[in-house]
């Protein structure tokens, strides 16, 4: 029996989707505004914390593009990403852009190494303003 079998079914179920993405989000935001922006964070970051479910992890950003959190990658945190590049799409100035629009929330479609699988996949990423942060959790398609 082949064992990359079992990883690629463990794979494939550890994909969240798009109503999961946004309920991360919503008991994100229900968590900054009830917890404080220094408990959110640190449990936005936390790998074995609630805000981490597979492939779904939450980002927290500032209003100048600077990761507070990122569930699956710490190197990002505490950095302006403002000016990264996801192919020819600027994923944190579309978040921002998004979130600030009249909605205050929606989706960016861009291209992103998938944490689990380790492939660049297309990705879309849910946002919302939470108070003077944006908030976002992504599904890969």
């Amino acid at each position: 029996m082949s064992s990359a079998l079992p990883a690629a079914a463990q794979a494939q179920a550890a994909r969240g989707t798009a109503d999961e993405a946004v309920a991360m989000v919503k008991r994100a935001a229900a968590y900054l505004a009830k917890n404080g922006k220094d408990k959110a964070v640190a449990a936005f970051n936390d790998p074995n914390g609630e805000f981490v479910s597979g492939d779904l992890y939450v980002i927290m950003l500032d209003e100048k593009g600077v990761a507070l959190a990122h569930g699956q990658n710490p190197r990002m945190v505490n950095k302006n990403i403002l000016e990264l590049m996801a192919g020819d799409v600027y994923p944190i100035k579309e978040f921002i852009k998004i979130a600030n629009s009249p909605a205050g929330h929606g989706w960016v479609k861009y291209q992103w190494p998938n944490s689990i699988s380790k492939k660049l996949e297309q990705k879309s990423t849910y946002v919302e303003r939470a108070g003077e942060y944006y908030l976002g959790v992504g599904v890969y398609q």
